[in-house]
């Protein structure tokens, strides 16, 4: 037996050192199918201290870490290499919540509990955790911090940065940094769980978290509404958050052609409005109170709406299983576009003033090079995170058409930077986009993340290949600048 293994065993445990292919297959594929990577093993540590040995023991042994959680990401951040030198750290088994301190609003849950685990723990404590995503379900604390997720929520209560106290995290020489703290005011110093938020698991392995928690929700109410085109979309938020305040949950887009995949390939789905729409937004409001009218105060806005020519219809969900079914058409787009096929994904954001002006362009610019393509946006028009995915309607033509993704991201991209956009709002860089930033940070930026990634990790161990281009190894150095 390999030495290394031996060793990971020894650490770990046979049952959970998985090295034969069939049994590490799962861990090898993102979530899309479009990566595939090899790995030496499979490790599935259940603490902190476990996680901290096996990193130590990968430092000794110059082995790459790749951590990984749920394993949802779409842009290959939790998927190795093809060199097969590397582990895959995975993390589910730390799916512990270790304290709720219901007065202090917090919740302090380890990086492998999923994300509704999490909301259910909220919720049995009289609390909300709000961050909210269609893939909750299998999606984990730990990849949510590493992405920065965002969800249908941020509108009210931010992207998951947001909502971080305090982190533990294991450094890429084993070290443990305990910075779980509950702390809404601490102004000692840098504010170094920031830099393990958003950075994929390159700057070592978050292992646990505080995060904060909020007021039960007691009323909600749901709406799908069809506007007249995105520029109504966009005013029309700015009347709900007058009516309606800081109740106005979520606000999302969704375009004709994400709503089509959907009611194909997903059984049960209905078109919520006759007439087919181009363009819907779905619109959530709630309340803590218990005598709050969520429903009557969305009527009243959508009336007003109506009046001014920003809404020509909608439906407002009379019970729980109506608002759920309606959500069910917004979360299943993805799950939809996955059974249609491949196709070129952009997850993007500008301001959300200049929604209208990037859809109108980008149609415009990508027609002109593909008159048959199928544009499929669909996003978070409350933030200004739009997912811009572009196909063919003809299934057989994708794999030709994704070969031609380089040009689609020009085009993309280059709008986007130029209404001072993000390619990235919401689902990392991962390998899908590491050499594609480069075109758009500057350069003075790149250099500090570098020298943050050098500093932190010298040996270019934690999960290379992903966000950035550098790889460094004890030894020996190979960085491309």
């Amino acid at each position: 037996m390999d030495p290394f293994i031996r060793a990971l065993i020894a650490v770990v445990g046979a049952e959970r050192v998985l090295s034969d292919p069939a049994d590490m297959a799962p861990y090898l594929t993102d979530w899309r199918g479009r990566y595939r990577g090899v790995a030496r093993a499979v490790v599935c540590p259940e603490s902190t201290g476990e996680v901290a040995a096996v990193v130590r023991l990968c430092a000794g042994h110059e082995v790459p870490i790749v951590p990984q959680g749920g394993n949802t990401g779409l842009c290959g951040g939790a998927t190795p290499g093809a060199d097969g030198e590397a582990i895959v750290l995975a993390l589910g088994r730390l799916n512990r919540i270790r304290d709720i301190d219901a007065d202090n609003n917090t919740i302090v849950v380890e990086a492998g509990c999923t994300l509704a685990a999490v909301q259910t723990a909220a919720v049995e404590a009289g609390r909300l955790f709000p961050l909210s995503l269609a893939s909750e379900g299998s999606c984990t604390i730990g990849g949510n911090l590493s992405t920065n997720a965002g969800g249908v929520q941020v509108l009210r209560y931010g992207n998951t940065r947001e909502l971080v106290l305090g982190l533990e995290a294991v450094l890429p020489d084993g070290r443990v940094w305990d910075g779980l703290r509950g702390l809404r005011k601490d102004n000692t110093g840098y504010d170094l769980k920031q830099l393990f938020i958003g950075a994929e698991g390159t700057l070592g392995v978050i292992t646990a978290a505080v995060l904060k928690l909020y007021p039960a929700i007691h009323q909600r109410a749901t709406a799908w509404v069809a506007v007249p085109d995105p520029v109504s979309a966009v005013h029309m938020l700015g009347l709900m958050r007058r009516h309606c305040g800081d109740r106005v949950t979520a606000f999302e887009i969704v375009g004709r052609s994400a709503l089509d995949l959907v009611l194909a390939h997903i059984p049960g789905s209905r078109d919520p409005l006759l007439g087919r729409p181009e363009w819907s937004v779905l619109i959530e409001l709630s309340d803590p109170a218990e005598s709050a009218d969520t429903r009557t105060l969305l009527e009243a806005a959508l009336s007003h709406a109506v009046d001014e020519g920003l809404a020509c219809d909608a439906v407002v969900a009379n019970s729980l299983a109506q608002a759920s079914a309606l959500w069910a058409l917004r979360e299943n787009i993805s799950e939809a576009q996955r059974l249609e096929g491949v196709s070129i994904k952009h997850d993007v954001s500008v301001p959300v003033s200049r929604i209208p002006d990037f859809l109108d362009r980008a149609r415009q610019r990508l027609t002109q090079m593909w008159p048959d393509i199928r544009i499929v946006a669909f996003g978070h028009i409350g933030d200004g995170n739009l997912h811009y995915n572009l196909s063919k309607q003809a299934a057989e033509a994708n794999a030709a058409f994704v070969g031609r993704t380089s040009e689609a991201n020009r085009i993309v991209h280059d709008l986007v930077a130029s209404l001072g956009g993000s390619i990235s709002a919401e689902h990392g860089l991962g390998q899908l986009k590491r050499d594609e930033i480069l075109r758009y940070k500057p350069a003075v930026e790149m250099e500090l993340m570098r020298s943050i990634k050098r500093t932190l990790d010298p040996q270019g161990l934690m999960n290379p290949g992903k966000v950035l281009d550098v790889t460094v190894r004890a030894g020996r150095a190979n960085e491309k600048i």
